[in-house]
């Protein structure tokens, strides 16, 4: 059976750190940048454990400000 993973782009810049796409991510992926800010003095959203996307999109339908794209890539 294919193995569907993701991949999480997030636009740093626009993202306002509101947390929302960390909680509904099943399984972890997502964190806020603890120590660094954009330039708009918010602590973005990043991917702390990129191989554990398995593409459902959830961070990306909560995002208020659009700010994330979600890839996936079925692996054979």
């Amino acid at each position: 059976m294919a193995k569907i993973s993701g991949a999480v782009e997030i636009n740093r810049e626009r993202c306002k750190g509101c947390e929302l796409c960390v909680v509904a991510c099943p399984v972890k992926v997502l964190s806020l940048q603890p120590k660094e800010v954009n330039d708009r003095g918010y602590h973005y959203a990043y991917t702390q454990f990129p191989d554990k996307c398995i593409g459902c999109a959830a961070c990306a339908l909560v995002c208020p400000d659009a700010c994330i794209e979600v890839f996936r890539a079925v692996e054979k």
